[in-house]
């Protein structure tokens, strides 16, 4: 076992204003199941990066190990699996390729088939399988989850519960926790490491925000009561002065000399309170440094007319003359929260794309609600272009209301003057989903809503749908989000 250690690492990009590591120290053990976190945009992949020397940073990175970053960048595609494999690494015996490929679920003759011909969780598979085979290496594993389906997710998680030595980013909070036993986490305003999965780190997190919520609310109350007496202190000196001008009694004139000194001491006492005042307001910024879900989300579901939206019979969907899925039947009444659970390619996007009335070929019946009002978050973000204002513009929503829930999703201010297509793949996502909060539907179809999106986000977004539930029928890969949030499965 070796150590990696971090000493006063400050990074930023050239572009940008703002640090996005400012002076961080912290120390990894080499043989650590390590779980990265943190809001979208706040450095995770930035940082694993950095451990690659791709950037410049001011500080110091101490490791007795080499670094080995997941994914690989592939580079044609049509290649045999096995010369993709043979270019990565090829100093090993075969039978160990065999060997994690069976830990995997794959059949090692897909490797005779070109790498283009593998679905993606396939492809996903056997590049994990390539990363493990390196001896002497620390892992930085991103975001392998993106195209795995639920078996899929399990099968990894699994995989990787037998190994050791990686970082993984992910914001699947099962997979996390089936395969990590410490925790890595990009705060507001600081890193923080803890022992135990991402469970641990959640209950441990949401105890310190309590404390800290708690101990605000305390501090509110005194700054109210600090505010109350500094202005009366005010009154009273402003009081005093006033009367070394005033009228004279019983033919005496008013000391002014005395008044004066009076007046001075109230006004001294008044500034003391205001400064006391000052360091509490300050305190309280402080408590509050890194507290992610202050502010709840909100959307504006609309009642339907009717309570069934939807209804199928003995559908089937066709790709060419190739049925993609068979004789499905389903309804969908007000407040249904459906959730389309199925492997890849068992078209599950194309039966949501049905539903909002694009070009799809198929059979049986089915029968929309008249007038019926959607909303829809779609899975792929390639799209995007121009800024946020005019994308809020094309999209006829209101502009301060979808940065607000952008905001409340962890944007900062500086990203709203960047163009969309330097976004993160989280932050896109989140734009859909803000556009989608913003309009008020009768039916909600999000086609994997959370694919890149942090963990912090995931919670938001659970504990709005169960706090003001639309009707809404989602495809989604997150076993957590599904068993929080679904009140019907449709298993394909």
């Amino acid at each position: 076992m070796s150590q990696i250690s971090i000493s006063h690492l400050s990074f930023n990009y050239e572009s940008s204003y703002e640090n996005i590591f400012e002076d961080v120290s912290f120390t990894i053990d080499s043989n650590w199941k390590l779980g990265f976190i943190g809001r979208n945009g706040r450095g995770k992949t930035t940082f694993l990066k950095l451990l690659m020397g791709l950037y410049d940073y001011a500080g110091v990175i101490a490791a007795s190990v080499d670094f080995e970053y997941f994914p690989f960048a592939i580079q044609d595609p049509s290649q045999l699996t096995q010369t993709i494999v043979d270019a990565i690494y090829d100093d090993y015996p075969l039978w160990e390729l065999q060997r994690e490929l069976s830990l995997l679920n794959l059949d090692p003759e897909l490797l005779e088939r070109p790498f283009e011909t593998l679905s993606r969780g396939e492809q996903t598979k056997v590049l994990l399988a390539v990363l493990f085979l390196k001896p002497n290496q620390f892992l930085l594993i991103d975001e392998p989850t993106n195209h795995l389906d639920l078996e899929g997710r399990q099968i990894v998680s699994a995989y990787l519960n037998k190994k050791q030595g990686f970082i993984l980013v992910s914001h699947d909070r099962t997979f996390l926790d089936n395969c990590v036993d410490h925790v890595l986490s990009i705060n507001k305003m600081n890193i923080d490491i803890q022992k135990g999965n991402y469970s641990t780190w959640l209950f441990n997190k949401q105890r310190q925000d309590q404390f800290e919520l708690n101990q605000n609310k305390k501090l509110k109350q005194e700054i109210g009561q600090l505010k109350t007496a500094a202005k009366r202190t005010e009154n009273w000196s402003n009081a005093v002065e006033k009367s070394k001008n005033g009228q004279r009694v019983s033919g005496l004139r008013p000391d002014r000399g005395h008044i004066g000194h009076q007046s001075a001491k109230m006004m001294k006492r008044s500034k003391s309170l205001e400064k006391r005042q000052q360091i509490s307001v300050e305190s309280k910024e402080k408590l509050l440094k890194n507290i992610d879900w202050a502010d709840a989300l909100q959307i504006r579901p609309r009642s339907y007319q009717k309570n069934r939206l939807i209804s199928a019979n003995n559908l089937s969907l066709y790709y060419g003359d190739q049925p993609i899925l068979e004789n499905l039947s389903f309804e969908i009444n007000q407040g249904d929260r459906i959730a389309i659970v199925g492997p890849n390619g068992s078209g599950k996007s194309s039966l949501l794309k049905l539903l909002l009335g694009e070009p799809i070929r198929y059979s049986g019946s089915l029968e929309l609600g008249s007038q019926l009002q959607l909303s829809q978050i779609p899975q792929d973000t390639d799209l995007l272009t121009g800024d946020l204002r005019d994308f809020s513009h094309g999209e006829r929503i209101d502009e301060s209301r979808f940065k607000t829930i952008l905001r409340k999703l962890g944007f900062n201010r500086e990203q709203f003057e960047k163009s969309l297509g330097s976004f993160s793949e989280g932050q896109k996502k989140k734009v859909y989903l803000a556009r989608s909060l913003c309009q008020s539907a009768h039916l909600y179809l999000w086609d994997e809503p959370l694919n890149y999106i942090d963990v912090l986000s995931r919670i938001q977004i659970e504990e709005l749908l169960l706090q003001t539930p639309p009707t809404m029928i989602f495809v989604e890969h997150d076993r957590s989000f599904i068993d929080h949030v679904a009140t019907k499965i449709i298993e394909l």
